[in-house]
C-alpha cells in the first residue's frame, strides 16, 4: 500500500480508515501553559495530520475541540476528515464507598456492550482498546452477542517494544495496532522507566538517519508506518510536529527493516502499576513488587490496562 502526506489512511475492519499518524495530546496539566495544546492541534491540521489523539483525563479535549472548530471554519479542513479518538474518564468506573474507583471490579464485557450501544446511537464511527493483550482481546472477541469487534488496539510500541505477539495476534484478527510512545516517552521517573538509554540515542538508528538524511524520530515512525502499524508521536513544538510528519518520502529495505526489528529489547518504558490490578490483567493478586517485575520484563502479548477506548470520526453537521 502506497501511503503519502496526502493520502496516508489505512482500512478498519468496519470499513472506516484511520490516519496512519497522528498528533498525541498528552502533557502534563500542571506543567503545561493554557492553550498549547489548542495551537499544537492547529498547527498539525495545517500540516496536514488529520488523526488526533486525546482523552478525558488529558484535561485538554476542550482545547482540541476548540482548534478543530477553528480549523473547520476556516475551511482548512472538513469535519468528516477529522478523525479523534477518545478514551472515556475515570468517572465511568464504579467506586467504592470512600469515593475510589473499583478498577478491578470493572466488567470489560458490560463495558463493551455499552460501547456497543454507543456506536449504535450514532455517538460514534468506530470502537477500540488501550492497552489490552490477547487474553483480554479474545474476551471481548468470543463474547456471546458480540455486535462489533474492536478495530483497533492503542498500546506502547517501537524498536526498542516491537511488540510480535500481539502485532501477529491482532492482525490475525484485522486490528490495527495504534502506537502511543513511539518514539520511547519523555523521561519522567513517575511513570516512565528509566533504566534504559533513551530509544533516540539508538547508534543503529542515528546510522539510518545519516542514510536517509532523516532524523533519528522519523527513522523509528518510518519503521512502525513502513509495517503497518499506527503512530500518534505528541509534540508540542511547532517544528517536531511538522518534522514528525514528513516520513512519506524514504522508505526501508526489507533489510533495514529486519535489523530494526532485531534491536526489540521488549522494553516497556510506559509502566502506570496502577493498571496492572485489575481481575483481566496478568499481574492480578500479584505484590507491588512482583507487579514491576511482571510489567518490565513481560513482553508477551502488549501492556497490562484495561481502558477501553472510542474511535470519534465527527460526523457532517447538517
Amino acid at each position: 500500500m502506497h501511503l503519502s502526506a496526502v493520502n496516508h489512511r489505512i482500512p478498519l475492519s468496519d470499513g472506516n480508515s484511520i490516519p496512519i499518524i497522528g498528533l498525541g495530546t498528552y502533557s502534563a496539566p500542571i506543567s503545561t501553559p493554557k492553550g498549547s495544546c489548542a495551537t499544537s492541534v492547529k498547527i498539525a491540521i495545517d500540516t496536514g495530520y488529520r488523526h488526533i489523539d486525546g482523552a478525558y483525563i488529558y484535561q485538554n479535549e476542550h482545547e482540541v475541540g476548540e482548534a478543530i472548530r477553528e480549523k473547520i471554519a476556516q475551511g482548512k479542513v472538513r469535519r468528516e476528515d477529522i478523525f479523534y479518538c477518545g478514551k472515556p474518564g475515570d468517572d465511568v468506573y464504579p467506586k467504592d464507598e470512600n469515593g475510589k474507583w473499583l478498577y478491578h471490579k470493572s466488567n470489560l464485557c458490560a463495558t463493551w456492550e455499552a460501547l456497543e450501544a454507543c456506536k449504535d446511537a450514532g455517538l460514534v464511527k468506530s470502537l477500540g482498546v488501550s492497552n489490552f493483550n490477547h487474553r483480554q482481546l479474545e474476551l471481548i472477541l468470543n463474547k456471546p452477542g458480540l455486535k462489533y469487534k474492536p478495530v483497533s488496539n492503542q498500546v506502547e510500541c517501537h524498536p526498542y517494544f516491537t511488540q510480535p505477539k500481539l502485532l501477529k495476534f491482532c492482525q490475525k484478527h484485522d486490528i490495527v495496532i495504534v502506537a502511543y510512545s513511539p518514539l520511547g516517552t519523555c523521561r519522567d521517573p513517575s511513570w516512565v522507566n528509566v533504566s534504559v538509554q533513551p530509544l533516540l540515542k539508538d547508534p543503529f538508528l542515528k546510522a539510518l538517519g545519516k542514510k536517509y538524511n532523516k532524523t533519528v524520530a522519523q527513522i523509528v515512525l518510518r519503521f512502525n508506518i513502513q509495517r503497518g502499524v499506527v503512530v500518534i508521536p505528541k509534540s508540542f513544538n511547532p517544528e517536531r510536529i511538522k518534522e514528525n510528519f514528513q516520513i512519506f518520502d524514504f522508505s526501508f529495505t526489507e533489510e533495514e527493516m529486519k535489523d530494526i526489528e532485531a534491536l526489540n529489547k521488549n522494553i516497556r518504558y510506559v509502566e502506570l502499576l496502577i493498571f496492572t490490578r485489575n481481575i483481566w490483567c496478568p499481574t492480578w493478586g500479584k505484590s507491588e513488587t512482583e507487579r514491576k517485575i511482571k510489567v518490565k520484563q513481560d513482553e508477551d502479548f502488549g501492556s497490562r490496562r484495561c481502558l477501553c477506548l472510542l474511535l470519534h470520526s465527527p460526523r457532517k453537521e447538517n
